[in-house]
């Protein structure tokens, strides 16, 4: 039950998200493990079904509390911006991990690779193909996200729309042209430390993408229902700060590992 505060600050009501998350998540895990080892993918379509449906609950939730319940005060917006700028920098160390480990083993390749880099036997791809072409991809993404929230701040409805829906769209030629270039690939995660890190480094890299198309999906469902306006917008303007980090880290992975690593 809702009652009045003599504070700024917003306690959260009891919620089962929380809980059907971690068990989405676990599930998600688990499925993974059976899906490779038994080549049964029935648990891993469980634990996406739950994570999905607890994302959209959750979600509809907190846009309930800072769209109509107006619980999203100064404060409160202050603390989730410090969220999510320490969650950005959390992501910036886990990429840290794989370019250490790329730049480790390619600046003094072993014995066992031959000592060259790539090893024998890896065929790398060509940087200025695909690569280079997802490159100026979601480089233009991260102009027409700008473009979107420039406009938000200046109360254009329309031009906000439709910088969001190219940005998404783009987002999504990315995602395929990057599944494209894995199924072109003459090369496994499995081949030596080559086809791990590379593999790691742009496949999580991926699912970054598409976590923040999902993320921009929702600021334009939540836009065309007028959930934001040009004071009161952190949810777009979070979505905005990780799909720039998306970009830079792509800049990172093209530069190194597809350009001077191959």
């Amino acid at each position: 039950m809702m009652t009045h505060a003599n504070h700024p600050f917003h306690l959260v009501n009891y919620s089962p998200w929380p809980l059907t998350g971690a068990m989405g998540a676990l599930l998600l895990t688990a499925g993974l493990t059976k899906w490779f080892h038994q080549y049964d993918i029935s648990l891993f379509l469980l634990g996406n079904l739950i994570t999905i449906l607890t994302m959209i609950q959750w979600w509809r939730d907190i846009s309930r509390e800072g769209s109509f319940q107006g619980l999203h005060t100064l404060p409160v917006t202050m603390g989730l911006r410090w969220g999510m700028i320490l969650f950005i920098i959390s992501e910036i160390f886990f990429f840290i991990s794989f370019f250490w480990a790329f730049f480790h083993s390619s600046l003094s390749p072993t014995i066992e690779l031959g000592k060259i880099w790539p090893p024998l036997g890896i065929i790398p791809f060509n940087p200025f193909q695909v690569p280079l072409l997802n490159t100026t991809i979601l480089l233009s993404s991260g102009v027409t996200v700008t473009w979107a929230h420039h406009s938000l701040m200046e109360n254009n409805h329309s031009q906000t729309t439709q910088g969001l829906f190219f940005t998404i769209l783009l987002g999504i030629y990315f995602t395929i042209l990057q599944a494209y270039e894995y199924s072109e690939a003459s090369f496994t995660i499995a081949d030596a430390i080559y086809g791990s890190t590379f593999f790691m480094a742009t496949g999580f890299h991926g699912i970054h993408v598409l976590i923040g198309t999902t993320f921009l999906l929702i600021c334009l469902i939540r836009h065309l229902k007028n959930h934001f306006s040009k004071n009161h917008h952190f949810g777009f303007e979070a979505a905005a700060w990780y799909w720039h980090f998306v970009d830079v880290v792509w800049l990172f992975l093209f530069i190194s590992i597809y350009w001077w690593g191959g």
